[in-house]
């Protein structure tokens, strides 16, 4: 479960500077691009780390990088060949640099690098090229036997591959949607991911196929079950038969796994302690046997690893990118951890059974006793898979309901993330356009960067971490609707307990009145300003998106001006909060209801509750935040580059030192990272 900008577009437009670095020869902005901007993130810290240490975040980082082809595939079946074309177009063209024609292709193949494949990393919307079909055919005709020189045999090939790309590309009834979350519609067939698959385009594999498929392997007594389908594409074959294609070594993926192992296999000769040596070695073994019963132990012993210093994901973890919520994008993150800053962490960990006595929900849906939960601040070394180039700014795992309930969950909140997103946002006039008076402003200014933390903190280490499952309940009760209930629980819990005074008093606030930034920013993004990352006419469909809406909408429609309202002034309109306290009651209330649904895997209110709340857009009120927003000139979506860790070797091939370097651009990274 991760925490994607919590307080979305206000977050980043609104931060102040809170760390003070060196910024000679660093230049933050790299890219800029359709919707997007590209960033560069800092390390600090990472100079002063051991050779040891800086050895294994080295070979860390080369499988952090090694699967990105798996989420490409994972993304589209045709991802990677669409990948391999545009590039190899883009390395040879020797034609009009300064054409139309030319800029819009160079903008559509960044669009395809930003978001692994041909759909759009937020709204999963298909990207409609703005380059000409004769300049793409053109270019085909041109290079094709340099991008598939094994592929192509003859005319006719050719031709039928040139048409199929052209349908995949231009055409936008073709896979229109890589996660589709319509109501009523079948999930399987309308959504254009390779999780599932067909082998037949006349028997297409359906929802309820899926659906029938999971349900029978579940056994609703098994009080530690493994997640099933988390790492395997769900194929049909021409005689009805469904069976697992396993994402293992030798089996689907197997090529880019053994690249991993072996990276895995290096970074474990130089591994902090016994610890980290036996959290590879287990993850490798999962990786070799596709065992979840493996991944299982890998998690746990994951989650139980407290006290090393570096650390890292990889594998198959989350489930936003299947509408059912059962396969897992491939990802990792490489870290370590900010000493001091995770001390704030740690407060609220060892507080966490007391934020669970306290909750508002009803007693038989609370922990009686909160085990293993710890959380950690943390500088991101190196982003791979669904964490690049966007990535979250706060993750909690393991997802597996019977682990967090046994053995606890770790959370981690990125801070040099965050930091680079606050330095990009300074003085951009944001919050002059949509924050309400100058009292908002100013709070935001002084309370507003501390109080983003704290909800990250909250919504990873306690939030995510807190109720429990009714006995029979299955993790996945919810359905397509799942994430969005989760996330909405977790926010819920965060929001609940900042306008709480324990927070002042454990010394996490300054005072009573400092929740207060956190809660107007989160009422003003999940009512207006995240409609600025929707297209005109579009549904909200992103989990983490329809969440805050829910939200922000469930309290505005159940507690009328008493809370908070949108009022007009000068034709525009704002958020106005009229009461904090009984702002705070509204999130307690949807807490206590949110717990329940999720609880008791009630699926009918988990639907109602997002249909009626979550997706739905004023069309009036959403053609005002963007000709608002459009006056502002900024990109809604920003990413980043990685670093580039470089060894020093003696003349032996031994590693005496581990260069970091800032210095490579967007384009450039794409590149390399497609050659290798």
């Amino acid at each position: 479960m991760r925490n994607i900008l919590c307080t979305s577009i206000a977050s980043f437009a609104l931060y102040t500077n809170t760390m003070a670095q060196n910024t000679q020869e660093f230049n933050l902005h790299v890219d800029r691009f359709a919707d997007i901007e590209v960033l560069r993130y800092q390390v600090p810290g990472f100079e002063e780390l051991s050779l040891q240490q800086k050895q294994y975040i080295y070979y860390l980082s080369q499988a952090a990088v090694a699967g990105r082809d798996i989420l490409f595939d994972q993304n589209n079946r045709y991802n990677l060949t669409i990948r391999t074309l545009l590039e190899t177009m883009y390395v040879n063209y020797t034609g009009d640099k300064t054409s139309n024609d030319f800029r819009q292709f160079e903008t559509y193949l960044k669009q395809v690098w930003f978001a692994n494949g041909i759909h759009h990393h937020y709204s999963t919307d298909k990207f409609t090229p703005k380059f000409s079909k004769e300049f793409f055919t053109e270019q085909f005709n041109a290079f094709a036997e340099k991008a598939f020189p094994h592929l192509i045999g003859d005319a006719n090939t050719k031709t039928m591959l040139r048409e199929k790309f052209v349908s995949v590309i231009f055409d936008p009834a073709v896979m229109p949607k890589r996660v589709n979350q319509a109501e009523g519609a079948d999930l399987i067939q309308t959504s254009a991911n390779n999780y599932y698959y067909s082998e037949s385009e006349e028997n297409p594999l359906t929802q309820q196929e899926v659906e029938d498929f999971y349900n029978a392997m579940r056994n609703p007594d098994d009080k530690t079950p493994i997640s099933y389908g988390l790492n395997s594409r769900l194929e049909k074959l021409p005689s009805g038969a469904l069976f697992e294609n396993v994402w293992r070594l030798y089996g689907m993926y197997g090529e880019q796994i053994e690249t991993i192992i072996t990276w895995l296999e290096k970074a474990k000769t130089v591994a902090e302690n016994d610890s980290q040596k036996h959290i590879i070695s287990l993850l490798i073994e999962y990786y070799k046997t596709g065992d979840l019963r493996k991944f299982d132990e890998y998690s746990i012993a994951w989650v139980h690893d407290t006290q090393s210093h570096v650390d890292f994901v990889n594998g198959f973890i989350e489930t936003y990118g299947d509408p059912l919520g059962i396969k897992a994008s491939w990802e990792s993150i490489v870290n370590f951890k900010n000493v001091e800053a995770t001390k704030r962490a740690e407060l609220i960990c060892s507080n966490a059974q007391w934020f669970e006595n306290h909750s508002p929900v009803d007693s038989q849906f609370k922990k009686k006793q909160v085990k293993g939960v710890s959380a950690k601040v943390i500088t991101v070394a190196m982003l791979g898979g669904d964490c690049y180039p966007a990535t979250p700014i706060g993750i909690n795992l393991p997802n597996s309901n019977w682990i967090r309930e046994m053995h606890g969950s770790k959370s981690v909140t990125i801070d040099n993330i965050t930091d680079a997103y606050d330095r990009a946002s300074q003085g951009n006039g944001f919050a002059e356009e949509f924050m309400y008076s100058a009292v908002e402003i100013d709070r935001r200014k002084r309370y507003g960067k501390l109080g983003d933390d704290l909800h990250t903190d909250l919504h990873e280490c306690v939030g995510h971490g807190s109720g429990q499952l009714l006995p029979g309940v299955s993790q996945d009760a919810l359905k397509a609707y799942g994430a969005t209930i989760e996330e909405a629980r977790a926010d819920l819990f965060a929001l609940y307990y900042l306008a709480d005074p324990k927070l002042v008093e454990l010394g996490l606030l300054p005072h009573n009145e400092a929740f207060k930034a956190e809660y107007y920013n989160y009422m003003m993004n999940g009512l207006l300003t995240q409609l600025i990352r929707i297209e005109q006419g579009k549904d909200i469909e992103e989990s983490h998106m329809r969440n805050r809406a829910l939200i922000a909408r469930w309290v505005l429609a159940h507690n009328g001006a008493n809370a908070v309202e949108i009022v007009e002034r000068d034709g525009n309109h704002f958020v106005r909060v009229n009461d904090y306290g009984a702002l705070r009651t509204a999130f307690g209330n949807l807490l206590a209801e949110i717990q329940r649904i999720k609880s008791t895997g009630d699926y009918d209110a988990a639907k109602a509750l997002v249909e009626q709340y979550g997706v739905k857009i004023d069309p009036t009120l959403h053609a005002e935040v963007l000709a608002r927003y459009k006056t502002l000139n900024l990109a809604p979506y920003k990413g980043f580059v990685n670093p580039v860790y470089t060894p020093v070797l003696n003349k032996k091939g031994d590693i005496l030192d581990v260069k970091i370097d800032y210095t490579e651009g967007y384009t450039e990274q794409m590149l390399r990272y497609g050659k290798q």
